[in-house]
């Protein structure tokens, strides 16, 4: 079976956010082309890249503002957990969640607020990586640009030959799985868009070498593509490591210089944005806390390296929605600074009641339903013995206490540790 890349990503979670996405980048493309005469997908990812965090800004002060009042609870939690420390058996654990609750409770806030921003953000990287990496599938402006030349190798005699050896000796013959004997001709089509739009710079060279009697048409579409697909002189749909390489073979230093670039500068704007996110005061002595400390130190690097390895494209985005969010924080830290926290929190707490009584729920009956549950469970724990019952309590918290650090749970809580700090 073949593989045809032009075809839109067809995953069932992230093939519809794709498809949005392309969407509105060829909706941004076409406003700039006509309206102020701009044909350049690098400019487009950066209009979409404001933009969309210009919709998720809503989301981001929410974030900010639970942010600060947790903040603001921190004494409150700390003296819960000093009033039981030490205290391993299930009724002081059972009293303690139940304490925290309530105080998440009394500030009308949840544990998982900070969770959203950061659940929306991922699927939208990911689905970005799947546009710009097929660019011609969702932006029709950049398809057409192929037809001139798409007509004139399908009608050039033993074409699916030709363009057998073109993949061979750019060694693109792993990367795009074409059959050019194909029966089907969209099918046919799209391979050669796909093949072209995939080859490093120094395959039009090779391309015009294949087809000499399409000398005019390739020259005039690779000026199109060029003046499209370029940022900086960079294709946006090749990585840095192909441009680094390529570059070097052809001594082009100055592009090698580029590619280094964008990974640089996708660190040093993560970096700009972490400085400028209100930090937590933290005891110096807490495990955790020197953890999430070096986890913003080490992720802006570990995003170098992966930066290196994705389209130039996606590291123009990493860097512009690094860079919105240093703009977005500036002023959100403003706003915070000036917030009334006793209204914020009467507010919270005020629309919590709501939800409750829209579910028919009404805050008493949590209460004794939370006391009943204790109730019973100390009856329970009556029914053992002291010995039993410390033995079973020992070994949950042994547990606990030496839990696999590489399990997927402990990974996913600090993740959503790593990012409610860097928001508090």
């Amino acid at each position: 079976m073949t593989t045809i890349i032009l075809t839109q990503y067809s995953g069932s979670i992230l093939g519809p956010i794709a498809k949005v996405l392309g969407w509105i980048m060829n909706w941004i493309y076409l406003f700039l082309a006509n309206v102020f005469g701009i044909e350049n997908i690098g400019i487009t990812i950066i209009v979409l890249t404001i933009l969309i965090y210009m919709c998720m800004l809503p989301l981001t002060i929410k974030q900010q503002k639970f942010s600060k009042l947790q903040q603001t609870m921190q004494p409150e939690i700390r003296a819960i957990q000093e009033k039981y420390k030490g205290r391993r058996d299930q009724e002081s654990q059972m009293a303690m969640n139940e304490e925290t609750q309530a105080l998440y409770a009394k500030y009308g806030i949840s544990p998982t607020g900070t969770c959203l921003p950061l659940l929306l953000q991922m699927p939208v990287f990911l689905a970005l990586y799947r546009v710009i990496y097929n660019v011609p599938a969702y932006v029709s402006s950049v398809k057409t640009a192929f037809d001139g030349i798409v007509d004139g190798i399908i009608h050039t005699a033993g074409f699916q030959g030709i363009m057998e050896k073109f993949l061979e000796s750019l060694n693109l013959t792993q990367q795009i799985k074409a059959d050019f004997n194909s029966t089907d001709l969209t099918a046919v089509k799209n391979f050669i868009v796909d093949s072209i739009y995939k080859m490093p710079t120094s395959g039009w060279k090779t391309l015009s070498e294949s087809f000499p009697n399409l000398q005019e048409v390739i020259h005039s579409t690779k000026d199109q593509l060029n003046h499209m697909n370029a940022f900086l002189g960079l294709n946006i749909s090749d990585s840095p490591v192909t441009i680094i390489s390529n570059s070097m073979k052809e001594h082009a230093y100055l592009f090698v210089l580029l590619a280094f670039l964008i990974p640089v500068a996708s660190y040093a704007s993560q970096m700009m944005n972490i400085k400028l996110m209100p930090q937590a005061d933290s005891d110096p002595d807490n495990p955790m806390a020197k953890q999430m400390k070096t986890m913003n130190y080490t992720m802006p690097l570990i995003s170098v390296g992966i930066c290196f390895t994705v389209p130039v494209g996606l590291g123009i985005y990493w860097i512009f929605s690094s860079l919105t969010r240093c703009v977005q924080q500036y002023f959100v830290n403003k706003h915070i600074q000036n917030l009334d926290l006793d209204e914020v929190i009467a507010k919270n707490v005020e629309k919590r009641k709501k939800k409750l009584e829209k579910m028919g729920i009404n805050e008493n009956q949590i209460r004794n339903a939370a006391k009943l549950s204790t109730k019973s469970n100390v009856q329970l724990s009556t029914t053992m013995s002291k010995a039993e019952r410390d033995n079973k309590i020992e070994k949950a918290y042994e547990y606990r206490k030496t839990a696999n650090p590489n399990s997927l749970t402990a990974k996913a809580n600090l993740v959503k540790d790593f990012n409610e700090r860097n928001n508090k």
